[in-house]
């Protein structure tokens, strides 16, 4: 017993001993180690991403230099989670590398007090005239062959047959030789055929003829020319039927839609400086001389227009023009929106400009919003936006093409559903198309280089294409195929300076796109050009692109996956 009782002294020494000599020390080494763990996994928790200032899809673990463009990778904000679905974050640092500027929407900048409106000449509708036949029968030949003829008063239009015209002849054959016991009845039967416009002239060769004429002219009544022809050869009249539409041009309207707050600004009397697309330089000076008194319920614009003097016959119908006037001093303007011309992007029916969210970070989010009329170098905004709204008024392309690379709503990406490119209409004059196909068979080669996965053949052939689309003239496109246009450039500018395939291949889906749309709009193609699609692409979000082959080669993964995909359409 005295044995345990020994040997548990020792114990409870020992204990005892080991606590003054290394109690302290582990439990302050402890809780240095517990703090060290806790610090790891708080370090592992926050784990800082560097990005590009220029190119903020780029993400990398660790600083270096960015793949694409070479400078240096910045921090990235870790704290992005709390974007919309539809907004996207840029650096301040690219805000300033883009001379990316905002402005505030009815900040009290100054607005100009010239009223821009648009519209089209039209025929002068007091001038026209239609040329009708007086007797009914079938027509045996006409003498104008085609609209846009020039017809003077008096000119023979059309030769026609006529049963009852041979009937009324016969009829003043026998009453002439009555004529001198019923004068009366003589008479009568001369009135019946003035009536059917036959002069004099006409009436007494019948009778010094002495027989009947089966085929009667018509001529013109007044001169003009001719935009409407009604018959043709062969055609069976009736007395009154209307045969040609004829219009003098040497005055002509120029009609004009203005906005329902614009109204108040407008009266006749009011003078305007016009200017048609045919002759810029030109201005014409002229009065408003009606204002339609019913609004178009539709589109909320009221018709105006002014005669012009048309005498040299350059004002064209159909032609586009633009009219300017000064608005009233008096008139209410602290109403109206507007915004700078370079804010806005087109899509066709839709226009668009990029809003700033946060007061303190360079947020955005795309807006479709609806314009009213032109004010000198701004537009009216008639919905969409707010006053004191910030929105994107210089750089508005480069913060579309950043908005598209980050998958979020651009000009070619509407949302949750992706706009179909091949769908996209587009208006490419013959010329632009004949000269696009060149830029066409540089993008082959640009695809063929991405199936290769050979990032120096990608570089040297996104250059060659570069150097194609620097000798396409655009000065002819609207505004929405020029902004299409200047995005195709700016991919491949980027992709020809790019080192990095991957960072390519994210481009190239942008690039794509844009061509698809402008491919999907030509008429002809020498040989069958195919739209392909994979679904693996872009985080599972799918992507296509264009080729010659129906065969499907990856350009997006090469030799990785190089069948992934499927044919969409053939062009």
């Amino acid at each position: 017993m005295k044995k345990y009782i020994i040997y548990i002294a020792i114990l409870i020494g020992g204990l005892l001993l080991g606590y003054l000599f290394f109690g302290t020390g582990d439990v302050k080494n402890g809780k240095q180690e517990t703090e060290v763990v806790e610090g790891h996994e708080h370090e592992g928790e926050t784990s800082q991403m560097w990005t590009c200032s220029m190119h903020p899809q780029i993400m990398q673990p660790e600083p270096g230099d960015c793949p694409i463009c070479g400078m240096e990778l910045i921090p990235a904000d870790a704290n992005a989670d709390g974007l919309g679905a539809d907004e996207f974050q840029m650096t301040n640092n690219a805000m300033a590398l883009a001379n990316i500027q905002t402005i505030t929407v009815g900040g009290g900048g100054e607005v100009e007090n010239t009223l821009t409106l648009s519209g089209k000449i039209q025929v002068n509708e007091e001038a026209n005239a239609v040329q009708v036949a007086y007797f009914a029968g079938r027509i045996e030949s006409l003498n104008v062959s085609f609209t846009g003829e020039n017809v003077n008063r008096g000119k023979l239009l059309a030769t026609i047959y006529s049963p009852e015209l041979v009937a009324a002849q016969q009829e003043l054959l026998t009453a002439a030789k009555m004529k001198e016991s019923q004068p009366a009845l003589y008479n009568a039967v001369r009135n019946k055929l003035k009536l059917w416009k036959l002069s004099d002239a006409q009436i007494n060769s019948i009778e010094e003829a002495g027989r009947v004429k089966e085929n009667f002219p018509v001529f013109a009544t007044v001169s003009g020319t001719v935009t409407e022809k009604l018959v043709q050869e062969g055609d069976y009249v009736e007395q009154g039927q209307p045969l040609f539409k004829l219009a003098n041009l040497n005055s002509v309207w120029a009609v004009f839609d203005a906005y329902e707050n614009q109204i108040s600004g407008l009266e006749e009397g009011q003078k305007i400086k016009v200017t048609t697309n045919a002759y810029p330089d030109k201005e014409l000076e002229a009065t408003i001389s009606f204002i339609d008194p019913v609004l178009n319920t539709a589109s909320r614009t009221l018709r105006l227009r002014a005669v012009l003097d048309n005498k040299n016959e350059n004002l064209k119908p159909g032609m586009f023009v633009k009219a300017k006037l000064e608005r009233n001093a008096g008139q209410e303007q602290e109403s109206t929106l507007s915004i700078p011309k370079t804010a806005v992007l087109w899509t066709g029916e839709r226009s668009l400009v990029y809003v700033k969210t946060s007061r303190d970070k360079p947020v955005f989010e795309m807006r479709e919003i609806e314009l009213g009329a032109t004010l000198g170098d701004t537009y009216e905004v008639l919905s969409g936006l707010e006053s004191g709204e910030e929105i994107v008024a210089h750089g508005t392309f480069t913060v579309d093409a950043a908005a598209q690379l980050q998958g979020k709503k651009s000009m070619m990406n509407q949302g949750k559903k992706k706009e179909d490119s091949a769908g996209m209409q587009m208006n490419l004059p013959d010329s632009f198309q004949k000269d696009f196909t060149g830029v066409l068979s540089a993008y082959f080669d640009l695809k063929d280089a991405f199936v290769n996965t050979n990032v120096e053949e990608t570089k040297a052939a996104a250059y060659k294409m570069l150097q194609q689309t620097e000798n396409l003239k655009i000065s002819n496109l609207g505004t929405m195929e020029t902004q299409h246009f200047k995005k195709i450039r700016s991919m491949l500018e980027a992709i020809s300076v790019n080192d990095n395939i991957e960072n390519q291949r994210d481009h190239f889906i942008v690039l794509s796109e844009n061509i698809i749309a402008f491919a999907s709009n030509m008429e002809t193609f020498k040989k069958p050009v195919y739209i392909q699609h994979c679904p693996m692409v872009n985080n599972n979000k799918g992507a296509d692109w264009l080729s010659l082959s129906e065969e499907i080669r990856n350009p997006y993964f090469g030799e990785v996956m190089m069948n992934c995909g499927d044919t969409q359409q053939k062009l």
